[in-house]
């Protein structure tokens, strides 16, 4: 493997000079020494490592992405909507995992730096009342002093650019779409407590409920963003009757637990059982929940934009929010109550 110093020894020149040419430099050096290292660089098939150029620029071709859980297809639409702009540009995406944990996204935060990274991704949610916020923020605001630019997909407090989805309004966009098929005791699968997510999904649908007077109608169910969650929520309302009329899960993966569950009871979905979930995530088509479709894609596509076009050193503080709208997408798992 050719290395710098083989291209400076072809060249006749010194190492560092070499280094100079090849990495952009603008040290004062002539036209025919720069054209000697570079006809020498291709003689000899050298190309310098991408660290080598992170180290000499300051910056990478790095666009890291930090996910609650590796394992849930929420995560995966948005990774492949920043790997595809990131591609496109040159760069490459490192998706890892941080378990939902703050301590582990400082830490990760503090990889991308290491790597010169040009800008990370926070794609998961935070907590609520995060007695470790304020030590993510700080990380965050030491990033940017170095150059790497920070993107938040939820609503979060890091004095970063947001780009994310109204989750409170399709929570009550579908609670309002159950209810105008003429639902009224309607149960909702919370997702992990204490997220960020998960309260905003709730407050949707409380709000929603309380607006049309059924506030003694609705119930929250402990549960989580996976099916199994939904599963076992789904089960103890079987265990205690009567059924509600509809069954919303914080998310599509929940929702298809429950979902299941009923239909394993023998319940009629959607005849004795409406059930509906968010996100639009692909096993909701496969299934036919009724759900709301957020630009999951499109979220981490803008991310990865925003980092590319946006430098952390050029613009300095970027605290905006930007919302992007979602979409009702009624399906067989929904049907009117019977009269």
């Amino acid at each position: 493997m050719t290395s710098l110093a083989d291209v400076a020894r072809e060249a006749g020149v010194a190492v560092s000079t070499a280094s100079r040419v090849l990495n952009g430099s603008t040290h004062p050096i002539s036209a025919a020494t720069r054209a000697r290292v570079i006809e020498a660089a291709t003689r000899l098939g050298y190309s310098p490592s991408a660290l080598a150029r992170a180290l000499v620029s300051r910056t990478s071709r790095l666009v890291g992405v930090l996910v609650s859980d590796i394992v849930n297809p929420y995560f995966s639409v948005i990774a492949r909507g920043a790997d595809d702009v990131a591609s496109r540009a040159g760069y490459v995406t490192m998706l890892s995992n941080v378990d939902r944990r703050t301590t582990t996204e400082i830490n990760r935060l503090r990889t991308m730096r290491d790597y010169r990274a040009a800008g990370v991704i926070f794609a998961g949610s935070g907590h609520v009342d995060d007695p470790q916020a304020d030590d993510l923020t700080k990380a965050v605001r030491e990033a940017r002093e170095q150059g790497i630019h920070s993107v938040s997909l939820t609503a979060r407090d890091l004095g970063c650019h947001v780009i994310t989805a109204d989750s409170q309004g399709a929570a009550y966009e579908i609670t309002e779409y159950l209810i105008s098929l003429g639902h009224r005791r309607i149960a909702f699968v919370e997702g992990p407590p204490g997220m960020i997510a998960n309260r905003e999904r709730r407050d949707g649908f409380l709000a929603c409920m309380s607006d049309a007077d059924l506030t003694a109608e609705a119930q929250c169910l402990p549960g989580g963003f996976d099916y199994e969650a939904g599963h076992a929520a789904a089960m103890r309302l079987i265990a205690r009757p009567p059924l509600p009329h509809a069954v919303l899960a914080a998310n599509d993966e929940a929702a298809v637990g429950a979902l299941s569950a009923l239909r394993q009871a023998g319940i009629d979905v959607p005849g004795e059982v409406s059930v509906a979930g968010i996100d639009d995530l692909r096993v909701a088509r496969f299934v036919g929940l009724t759900t709301v479709s957020l630009p999951l894609y499109e979220m981490g596509a803008m991310a990865a934009r925003h980092i590319i076009d946006n430098p952390a050193c050029a613009g300095g503080d970027d605290t905006t929010t930007t919302v992007l709208s979602h979409r009702l997408i009624p399906r067989e798992t929904t049907a009117p109550r019977p009269a």
